[in-house]
């Protein structure tokens, strides 16, 4: 198994998205899942109905006993939840893994529409995490709240991808799923130059936990040695696998197919 990859994020209890997706696609790609759980929610594919977050110094114990024994070659963020949690995430970073690559999937709202980040912390997720970030994976909303910028075409993703590059991260994939239209265009915005992906959109309810699958999916490759272009490629065809072989589970947003490199 080669690879590395921490994740720091919340349980989803229906399995789709959160920690559950995000062992299961590391794990899916051949690397070795660890986690630092931040907050348990009771959730299906209907919705979010309840939250409870983990203490903040539990959070960053987690990520130090880890670290400190088994190492990381990739960090993956997802649902911090709270200003808290934030703070105590980029101090445990700055003490336990300074010189790792993180991955920071800046989750705010769930696919349900239930908000998994309080209003008040998106400033220090701007100030404290972005930075750190060697990949950020915001959807358009995301990026607009981030940016403070509305995203109406892919000139506007590419504008609001370039002000988050200026706020501090390395490199940012702008996902454009919530854009109108057939095709589906992502943005990566790395090393000054600029990385178009284009896929046909698939008519389907279920893509619940796309967005973490697609940044741990990244994390994994990273962790693996791939560069940032490898890494973003093969994590796209991933989740386009995932979620064409999805399995209908559950009346609302339904799970992808993680394990469809493992069973055929």
């Amino acid at each position: 198994m080669n690879g590395r990859v921490l994740i720091v994020a919340g349980s989803d209890s229906g399995g789709g998205a959160g920690i559950q997706a995000d062992i299961k696609t590391v794990t899916a790609l051949g690397a070795f899942a660890m986690t630092a759980i931040t907050a348990l929610t009771a959730q299906n594919t209907l919705g979010v109905h309840a939250i409870h977050a983990v203490p903040t110094d539990f959070v960053a114990e987690q990520m130090r006993v880890v670290l400190e024994d088994i190492g990381a070659d990739a960090i993956k963020i997802g649902m911090l939840g709270n200003a808290g949690t934030i703070e105590a995430v980029a101090d445990a970073l700055t003490l336990y893994a300074p010189d790792i690559p993180i991955i920071l999937d800046p989750v705010m709202v769930a696919k349900g529409g239930a908000a998994l980040l309080e209003d008040a912390a998106g400033g220090a997720l701007v100030s404290r995490l972005l930075p750190m970030a060697s990949l950020l994976t915001p959807n358009i909303p995301e990026a607009e709240a981030l940016a403070a910028r509305s995203i109406a075409d892919v000139d506007d993703m590419e504008a609001t991808g370039r002000a988050l590059i200026e706020a501090g991260a390395k490199a940012v994939l702008m996902k454009g799923g919530h854009m109108v239209g057939d095709e589906l265009t992502d943005l990566l915005i790395h090393d000054g130059r600029i990385e178009i992906f284009s896929s046909r959109r698939q008519a389907t309810a279920h893509t619940h936990g796309t967005g973490c699958t697609l940044a741990s999916a990244c994390a994994a490759g990273i962790a693996q040695g791939l560069d940032m272009i490898e890494a973003v490629t093969r994590a796209r065809e991933y989740v386009q696998e995932a979620i064409r072989t999805a399995p209908g589970f559950g009346g609302g947003h339904g799970p992808l197919n993680h394990g469809h490199t493992v069973v055929g």
